[in-house]
């Protein structure tokens, strides 16, 4: 097979023989533009085994809907076909020797749909799985190996497997094991053996066992090795002679490779500045590459090989942030004993870490890690003498299944005595004050910073949110949403349940909003965003509004109240990362609330973001 490279240059599909995918000489398979949107880009490439041809997923920054198109591979590439609304997608090679497309249509965010097709003179689209839960969604994925396709069926906490055979994907899928609730498992492949992450037994945190590929039910399943407690697995990648996990250990970064030759185990501890991996697509079995990042540093990248058994790293320029910033890995004890990890960034000549302005980050629900990937704009703001702080609270899933299930359903309020915890404890240890402490969040993270600022918010001078969860109560009481019944699961169910109705309302932000000071706030809101409705927002923005003006009259002359501002953008997307004016006005926002002088940080910026 001749060695392409598919990626987009400009508005293009096109292909490449050179590797590094950085010169002049490529072909162009398709033009963007064709499908009459704005500003489209390929999210995800999937080329057909003997590439005949290529599928590539377009969508746009305003929208989560996706385009998936399928490019023929020939003297003169033509689009072979185009499905709207696909979310996961795989290439199969049938005993015809004919490619298999099996791809997932998704619907109001929820992707229950499986369909396989087939182009040229044999054309063939059918749907053959049709998941009729609501509260789970299905996605696809090919094992390394490309032996089997899985259609995994998941919903917050319970999954289960089905396996199409490579060799005869027109079969009917065969079950591994039937969900069983509270039991999650995912699925790899090598040598006739399924080797199954799972998080089934005692403790109920994730280990690994495998099996063999023709008895795959739970029965057979036999342990293959352990985490250890508080450790959050991240990725696993399978090579022929080795398996490696990616794994988060008391807030530290490492990489274990397990030998399945004869089950050894080298247990490889990450440069303690990493706060996040960055996996590569590989199909070399001698090697394993992959990017390490921070919220400051860009990605490097780093192999093990496997010959050598050994780590190396890119070598070059060294980034000067190394020298010239920390980063510390900190405990706070919440009120019920917790230890809650947190990581913090300063510059390394800062004096006075007391007067210097502090950027909290916290998330906290779905077990989901708080994002630590590279921001310029973060990078920005440390040079500029600003103290980063990301708090890892319950309901997160930086220290495994526990620390997810310990702050969620009726155990929220754990997520929040942690973020106040954290706080308190920066501030008792010298980092910042109340008068200089900012907090952002996005989407579900909203929950703990609006609940926050109702119960305590002396601990903030302001505070940003993007598209921001805030009226839990109503929301999960409209089945008519998207993703209400899929997240039960999360929040608790408060139309059947009094008992989560009753708990919700103590932490949710609209439902505890009150006449009193609050820090000033800053909301980035997107007119369609079908994840957070739009109206569960301006309804918070009104009311807590109406609760400053009724604290102001009370207080008198002289009372300054906090700014209240709502940024409602266009489109349809939740998280627009990377959006230049997003960033600007939320850092310009920062700055005025803390009276500081924001003329170098955009200078700084302008050397990161291309205007």
């Amino acid at each position: 097979m001749v060695g392409f490279v598919y990626y987009q240059e400009g508005c293009c599909l096109v292909r490449s023989k050179d590797e590094e995918a950085d010169n002049d000489n490529y072909e162009v398979l398709f033009n963007l533009e064709e499908l009459k949107l704005d500003q489209p880009f390929i999210d995800c490439i999937r080329v057909a085994p003997d590439e005949k041809y290529v599928a590539a997923k377009i969508r746009t920054e305003d929208s989560e809907a996706s385009t998936c198109v399928i490019i023929k591979l020939s003297d003169q590439p033509v689009m072979e076909a185009s499905f709207p609304n696909v979310s996961s997608f795989e290439w199969v090679k049938d005993e015809e020797d004919e490619d298999v497309l099996f791809y997932t249509f998704q619907r109001n965010l929820r992707c229950h749909d499986v369909y396989r097709a087939t182009f040229g003179d044999n054309k063939r689209n059918e749907r053959f799985y049709t998941e009729k839960d609501p509260s789970y969604f299905v996605f696809l994925y090919l094992t390394k190996d490309s032996r089997f396709l899985t259609i995994n069926i998941m919903n917050k906490t319970t999954s289960e497997v089905w396996l199409i055979d490579g060799l005869s994907p027109w079969d009917p899928p065969v079950l591994i094991q039937k969900r069983i609730h509270g039991v999650l498992y995912y699925v790899e492949h090598r040598d006739d053996e399924l080797y199954i992450l799972t998080n089934v037994g005692e403790p109920t945190e994730f280990k690994l066992m495998r099996t063999a590929a023709d008895t795959p039910a739970i029965m057979n399943w036999d342990l293959f090795f352990t985490m250890k407690r508080n450790t959050k697995v991240i990725d696993l990648d399978m090579f022929k002679d080795h398996c490696v996990l990616f794994l988060k250990h008391s807030n530290l970064l490492y990489v274990n490779v397990i030998g399945l030759a004869d089950d050894s185990v080298r247990s490889l501890k990450l440069p303690p500045w990493a706060c996040g991996f960055i996996m590569d697509t590989n199909s070399d079995p001698k090697n394993c590459p992959f990017q390490l990042c921070s919220p400051i540093r860009p990605p490097k990248y780093y192999t093990y090989k496997f010959a050598e058994g050994k780590l190396f790293e890119e070598t070059g320029h060294e980034d000067p942030i190394t020298k010239t910033s920390r980063v510390l890995r900190l405990e706070a004890k919440s009120k019920d004993g917790k230890l809650v990890p947190m990581t913090v960034f300063h510059k390394t000549d800062s004096e006075d870490l007391q007067k210097k302005p502090l950027l909290i980050h916290v998330y906290g629900a779905y077990g989901m890690d708080l994002k630590m990937n590279f921001r310029p704009e973060r990078r920005v703001l440390v040079d500029d003498g600003w103290i980063l702080a990301y708090c890892h609270v319950r309901g997160g899933g930086e220290l495994g299944l526990q620390w997810h299930a310990d702050g969620r359903l009726t155990k929220k309020l754990n997520g929040l005595a942690d973020l106040e915890a954290c706080i308190k404890t920066l501030h008792g240890q010298g980092f910042s004050q109340p008068s200089l402490t900012t907090l952002t969040a996005f989407s579900a993270g909203g929950v703990l910073a609006g609940a926050l600022c109702n119960c305590n918010p002396e601990l903030l001078r302001a505070v940003t949110l993007e598209a921001p969860f805030l009226d839990v109560l109503n929301t999960m009481m409209d089945t008519t949403l998207p993703l209400t019944l899929e997240e039960l699961e999360e929040w608790g169910n408060p139309s059947s349940d009094e008992k989560h109705k009753n708990y919700i309302k103590r932490y949710c932000p609209y439902q505890n909003i009150k006449p009193q000071h609050y820090p000033s706030v800053h909301i980035t809101a997107y007119e369609n965003d079908e994840r957070v409705p739009l109206k569960g927002i301006v309804s918070y923005t009104e009311k807590l509004k109406e609760a400053i003006s009724e604290h102001a009259k009370d207080t008198g002359e002289g009372y300054q109240a906090p700014n209240i501002i709502l940024d409602i953008q266009p489109g349809g997307n939740h998280v627009i990362e990377d959006s230049h004016k997003k960033i600007t006005a939320q850092i310009k926002f920062l700055y005025e609330e803390l009276g500081l002088d924001s003329t170098s940080v955009f200078e700084d910026l302008k050397k990161y973001l291309k205007f």
